[in-house]
């Protein structure tokens, strides 16, 4: 006896509808530990952050200063993947951010190397220009992209 082919569609649609609800909660699954991971990377970070500050010199401040600065990045990596979890609309400021914590860091950093040692490299003050740089483009992409969500949620509202 052959099952009618309209039958058939619908047997295979509700299949696949299936497949698709399992394969969509094994991706919130991984999210969820991806999210799980990322707090206790930064939890982790900030207890071992707080191992320097034992001794108050310079490095031991500025490692205190890359450390929570890397926290930041961690942070926003896991909003991102928050609003992910919530169905929010993908959105590029987080990784804008990232960027530019990025590049501060970066900065800081040379900065403090550049200050403790007696004679200026070349290499480090072409790699803190190029931060610099990077650092002003990535602010004006966020503004930028500001600038047009104002706009999109100000068409909305009309």
């Amino acid at each position: 006896m052959s099952v009618p082919a309209d039958d058939k569609s619908r047997h295979t649609g509700h299949i696949i509808c299936k497949i698709r609800r399992a394969l969509i909660f094994a991706d919130d699954i991984v999210h969820v530990l991806v999210a799980v991971a990322l707090l206790g990377s930064a939890v982790f970070m900030l207890i071992l952050t707080a191992s320097n500050f034992q001794s108050m010199d310079i490095s031991s401040i500025l490692l205190v200063i890359n450390d929570v600065l890397f926290v930041l990045i961690i942070m926003e990596l896991l909003w991102t993947v928050i609003r992910y979890l919530k169905r929010q609309e993908f959105s590029l400021q987080p990784f804008l951010a990232i960027g530019i914590i990025s590049s501060l860091r970066r900065i800081l950093m040379l900065e403090a190397q550049m200050s403790m040692k007696e004679q200026s490299e070349f290499y480090p003050l072409w790699e803190l220009g190029m931060s610099t740089v990077i650092v002003f483009v990535l602010v004006f992409a966020y503004y930028l992209v500001n600038k047009v969500d104002r706009e999109k949620t100000a068409a909305k509202e009309e």
